[in-house]
């Protein structure tokens, strides 16, 4: 099956991700190479990518619905200065690396909270989410997780592992 298919019954299998919103809407808006390179590598590395609509915003996304951060995108610094700078067992890559080399970028706080509205993610799992620079300039860097009902969200040194 190529990614198109993979994400068109994905798209159809969770219609409360874009209520409203019809597949041959989306197609030619993720049918373009930089689209699908992308959307390849979130399904390659254990993601779930979906469109998701924010009727509030009047903007869909793509986003990685999978319900824990994907296995092939875990154990990874915030960001190369963090991995460059650990002094023990650093990560090959880090999670700004890897959306920057395929064509994505984190969830921002307010994306990844809405996501959370539509379902539950992250039980057992916490994904980095894009830190602004007054935090990450001091060495930090924020994660999300949703634990007992509630969606939390943390710092911590960009060099841990999330």
């Amino acid at each position: 099956m190529n990614i198109l298919e993979t994400i068109k019954n994905r798209f159809e299998k969770h219609p409360n991700r874009h209520v409203d919103i019809k597949w041959e809407d989306i197609l030619p808006k993720i049918n373009k190479p930089d689209i699908l390179r992308s959307l390849t590598y979130m399904e390659e590395t254990g993601g779930e990518p979906d469109v998701v609509y924010d009727d509030k915003k009047d903007l869909f996304m793509i986003c990685d619905c999978s319900k824990e951060s994907p296995k092939g995108r875990r154990s990874l610094c915030y960001d190369k200065e963090a991995r460059l700078a650990r002094k023990k067992n650093a990560p090959l890559s880090s999670a700004m690396e890897e959306a920057e080399k395929n064509g994505l970028s984190l969830m921002d706080l307010d994306t990844y909270l809405y996501l959370q509205t539509i379902e539950e993610l992250d039980l057992s799992s916490s994904s980095w989410i894009k830190t602004v620079n007054s935090i990450r300039s001091k060495g930090g860097a924020l994660f999300c997780e949703k634990r007992y009902g509630h969606v939390f969200y943390f710092h911590n040194g960009a060099d841990s592992y999330y």
